[in-house]
């Protein structure tokens, strides 16, 4: 489910929450909101805060932990490309055309990354970089050198091949849907508690509906940074840019 999509229910479900606990509230017995009950409400909305309050701590650990290994995967992609350039130009110019091949590998997925896009589609460059390593296999070295760095450029090749195919995998993952969901249900069980309590008045009301987008905007916030790749938030192509600039060239 997209995170956008998330967020509107949990905000549909919590802002209503809190409707339903106003609604409730001049329809139960006074017996049920006096003091006493008040305070027995307030100490369980303090522990269920607390329990929302480290799940969220926990979703944004991992969202953010996500979000920067895709970075630095990114940028281990680019060191490793441009060393693979660099290796198949001190080789010689039979390598020419996988030079060719492999700046419109760095093309396509800069592409990717920029429109946000990521199937099994997606996936079909990679043929290119198993052309690559064909080719690269297919190479007679003359001397020592050019042995060694047909060797380098092959282990290159299957560290980069690795790394593209472990990436859909990451983006097909995710937070587990009971533990949003639970997420959302604590949090429902909180505005309910603010409805109950709170005065019925504008004022009131007002701040609980911004209070409720605000907690919807950040759980779509923390989904969408655990999706680097195909999220609003999404790692920069700056590495791939500055691996463009500098293929091809001698």
């Amino acid at each position: 489910m997209e995170p956008f999509t998330i967020g509107v229910l949990a905000f549909l479900v919590i802002f209503g929450a809190a409707l339903f606990g106003m609604f409730v509230k001049n329809r139960l017995p006074e017996h049920h909101l006096t003091p006493d009950s008040r305070d027995a409400i307030k100490l369980a909305t303090a522990i269920i805060g607390t329990l929302s309050a480290l799940a969220l701590g926990l979703l944004i650990a991992s969202a953010k932990r996500s979000f920067d290994d895709a970075g630095a995967e990114l940028r281990a992609t680019a060191a490793r490309i441009l060393l693979l350039d660099g290796a198949l130009a001190h080789y010689g110019p039979e390598t020419a055309e996988m030079r060719q091949s492999l700046r419109r590998l760095v093309e396509h997925r800069k592409l990717e990354i920029d429109s946000g896009t990521l199937n099994a589609a997606s996936l079909n460059d990679e043929l290119d970089l198993e052309r690559i390593q064909d080719r690269l296999r297919d190479l007679i070295p003359k001397t020592d050198g050019q042995r060694w760095l047909q060797s380098r450029a092959l282990q290159l090749t299957g560290q980069v091949a690795e790394t593209r195919w472990s990436r859909p995998e990451t983006e097909a993952g995710g937070f587990p849907s009971v533990f949003i969901v639970f997420i959302v249900f604590w949090l429902a069980l909180l505005f309910v508690s603010f409805g109950l309590l709170a005065p019925a008045n504008a004022t009131v009301t007002v701040f609980l509906l911004v209070s409720a987008i605000s907690v919807a905007g950040a759980l779509v916030l923390i989904i969408d940074m655990d999706h680097p790749y195909l999220g609003y938030i999404r790692v920069s192509d700056a590495p791939l840019r500055l691996v463009l600039e500098r293929l091809g060239k001698p």
